[in-house]
């Protein structure tokens, strides 16, 4: 029903879309006049109801109109998928273009019917159909002559037009043949098809509103005909049938950013009622662009913000990114705390649409100011968005500057904030990077653990217990598990529950995981055979007690300790030998001890200690010797003490009496007291020392140190030869001299035994 070819099409100057209308002039040469009535009336004709011209081009072959891209109506109203108060809309729109041609423009557009109107990218209705659009000014107007060469020009033609002609209206008001093609245009667009010529004057599914008017715009006699200009008057009264708040919102969507703030309000309720009335394309063409302009520039606020995320809601990615994206980054910009309070919120609903790069390299960095603003409102705001906006940022940026801002939020003065901190970080720990894990996570939730507050302790407790499986089993063991115990405890019965189920996670992995490792770290070791028997000391794999390794001990004496005691034979060199005993030289005399002299002149002379070699057992209690000795060492020097040592003898005798070998005697295990406290007698009533052995100078004191320290109890006592080193150096040092008290020492008695216990 046109002899217009419509094409989408795009601008090469800014890739913007068009529609482009065709004409070929070979086929359709007698409309051509048709065709260039139309080229040179859109051009001229400026209104916002009339499409938009980009540019023409005419060849020999074609005729072309570059316009804004266009929709046929006819393709929504016969799917019927604009609702009453939509058509009702675009009604308003068409009558106010009509209103403009006939009154302003003085013309008669004369082809007023359904293909006549499109829809642009905003939804907005547009009248086009300009083939026959004549000025009554005009003598020779094309709408005389050629008025009933249009498609189907007898169905919507006036009933004096059809009975005389077009010359007919220069006797009759200028807008009878519109206000005729308006009345069917309605028809139509609220039946969804074509009307038919017995089908005219019926009010079906028309609003009861308008009945009365549509009637009058059908009026058969043109003079008592009503004008387009005064439908849409009575229309717009209080109560008709263009008063709806669909109409009011898009008149004054415009001068939104006049408005006062009571005034924007009202508005944007409304706009908020009949936000499913409009067309998705009117609110971002006109709606969104009109809001972003109040929200940026006109004090619109947070209230004008939020009715732009449910508008964004409908725009796809690349909408959204080309109108919407580039107002956020510079909102985030803004230091206005409404908005930045505003923009968090709402951030859940526009982080899907923002791309990672606009959001780790433009928004984060204008986002973490408020971490340290002064509002407390703020820095929870932004501690709470740190979960939408973690899926955009880069690894980078979650292990290094944003931690550092979380460092200090979970310090905040406000518990609240406190709280929320270790809340985010449990959320967002499997974005963060293994070792970052380690060293953050756990000193972050046992920190949290001693937080005063105690939903900030049960928040630890939850993250600790949702994060279990992220530590290993060591830190598990010696830093989580010692930094729950003291919340087992906790004042608040809350705390002391999840404590319990926090521990219980830990220890069920530690547990499993214990159940893995091997029985002993120690390497195994072959046995060896000792005069056809096994080593003496058990293996505790099969002891089951807590003494088990020392039972087994003594039962492999018993078993293995069969034959004559020999000494271990030495070479002349001194073999290395597996005591601290001193070998004997010959195997067939007994063993004499080594006398004070001949320890003093060792002493003096600095004779090299004897190479020990010692077994694992002894290495052990040898080792533990001389730890003890480190501990006495810092007790202070108990040399002189003679607690424990045996009573002295004269020198004389030490040299001539044969130290006499004793069979040992196996006393299980048990302390000689008997002969400590016989010891203890004897020491009471011992002679005084000789004159040369007297302590009166500090070279003979530390001589007779030495003497006492290598001759006290028995030989081979555990000391060797680091015991014996020490002494000797000690010797050789110059002390200073003291005086030796050489009174009896008082008995021993009770010696307030176990004093220590009480």
């Amino acid at each position: 029903q046109s002899i217009w070819t419509l094409y989408n099409g795009t601008r090469k100057e800014d890739g913007s879309h068009c529609s482009i209308f065709t004409f070929d002039i070979t086929a359709g040469r007698s409309r051509l006049p048709l065709a260039r009535n139309a080229v040179r009336k859109m051009r001229t004709l400026r209104h916002p109801g009339v499409l938009k011209v980009l540019d023409t081009v005419e060849s020999d072959t074609y005729i072309y109109i570059a316009t804004e891209r266009a929709t046929p109506l006819d393709w929504s109203v016969r799917r019927k998928s604009l609702s009453a108060e939509t058509l009702k809309w675009g009604l308003n729109t068409v009558a106010g273009t009509l209103s403009f041609i006939n009154d302003e423009a003085f013309s008669v557009h004369g082809n007023v019917r359904l293909t006549s109107v499109y829809t642009s990218q905003s939804g907005e209705w547009r009248l086009g159909g300009f083939e026959i659009l004549s000025s009554m000014k005009e003598d020779d107007a094309i709408i005389f002559s050629m008025g009933s060469v249009t498609p189907e020009s007898g169905k919507y033609v006036p009933p004096e037009v059809a009975k005389s002609g077009w010359d007919t209206i220069k006797r009759h008001p200028l807008s009878a043949v519109d206000s005729y093609g308006f009345a069917l245009l309605a028809f139509e667009v609220f039946n969804g098809c074509l009307i038919k010529r017995d089908a005219i004057g019926e009010t079906k599914n028309l609003p009861p509103a308008m009945h009365q008017s549509y009637k009058r715009l059908l009026n058969q006699n043109p003079k008592a005909r009503l004008s387009v200009s005064h439908f849409r008057e009575q229309g717009r009264r209080n109560g008709g049938f263009f008063d709806t708040p669909l109409i009011k919102l898009s008149e004054g969507i415009e001068s939104l950013g006049l408005k006062s703030d009571g005034e924007r309000e009202e508005f944007l309720s409304e706009l908020d009622d009949v936000a499913n009335e409009f067309p998705e394309e009117y609110f971002s063409a006109k709606v969104l662009p009109e809001l972003l302009k109040s929200v940026e520039f006109g004090g619109g606020g947070p209230k004008v913000f939020a009715s732009v995320m449910k508008i964004g809601a409908r725009l796809s990615d690349e909408e959204y990114n080309s109108k919407l994206t580039p107002v956020i980054v510079r909102l985030f910009a803004n230091p206005d705390r409404a908005i930045r309070v505003c923009l968090l919120d709402h951030l859940p609903d526009m982080i899907e649409h923002l791309p990672q790069k606009v959001v780790n390299d433009k928004i984060f960095p204008q986002m973490v100011t408020g971490f340290a603003d002064v509002a407390p409102v703020v820095r929870e705001q932004t501690v709470k968005a740190v979960l939408t906006i973690i899926s955009k940022l880069s690894d980078r940026t979650v292990n290094g500057e944003l931690l550092k801002h979380l460092a200090k939020t979970s310090n905040d003065e406000q518990p609240g904030i406190r709280t929320n901190t270790t809340i985010c970080l449990g959320k967002i720990a499997r974005s963060l990077g293994v070792n970052t894990r380690q060293k953050v996570l756990i000193a972050a939730f046992c920190r949290s653990l001693r937080d005063p507050f105690v939903h900030a302790r049960n928040a630890a407790l939850l993250a600790l217990a949702a994060t279990s499986d992220l530590f290993t089993e060591d830190d598990c063991a010696n830093r989580v598990l010692p930094a729950l115990c003291p919340s087992l405890i906790d004042k608040e019965k809350l705390v002391r529950e999840q404590a319990s189920k926090t521990f219980d996670i830990y220890v069920l992995r530690i547990r499993k995981h214990a159940s893995t490792l091997p029985d002993s770290a120690l390497p195994p070791s072959a046995p060896t055979a000792v005069n056809g028997a096994m080593p003496r000391i058990g293996t505790p794999q099969t002891d089951t007690g807590w003494a088990g390794w020392a039972i087994s001990s003594f039962t492999n004496k018993m078993a293995t300790a069969s034959g004559d005691m020999q000494a271990k034979p030495t070479n002349a060199k001194g073999e290395a030998r597996a005591s601290s005993v001193p070998a004997p030289s010959n195997m067939s005399k007994p063993a004499v001890a080594s006398t004070v002299s001949q320890l003093h002149r060792q002493a003096v002379t600095g004779a090299p200690a004897p190479v020990l070699t010692r077994t694992t057992t002894d290495q052990f209690f040898s080792d533990a010797q001389d730890e003890d000795d480190e501990i006495d060492l810092a007790w202070g020097d108990t040399g002189d003490d003679s607690f424990f040592d045996a009573p002295l003898q004269s020198e004389a005798a030490i040299e001539t009496q044969p130290l006499v070998a004793v069979s040992a005697f196996n006393d299980g295990g048990e302390p000689d007291f008997e002969g400590w406290l016989k010891a203890q007698a004897e020491a009471k009533m011992k002679p005084p020392l000789p004159k040369g052995l007297s302590k009166s100078s500090g070279l003979t004191n530390g001589r007779q140190n030495a003497i006492r320290s290598t001759t006290t109890g028995h030989v081979g006592s555990g000391l060797g030869a680091k015991k014996l080193a020490k002494t000797t150096n000690a010797a050789s040092k110059t002390t200073v001299p003291k005086v030796i008290d050489t009174k009896p020492k008082e008995p021993f008695g009770d010696d307030d035994w176990g004093d220590a216990w009480d």
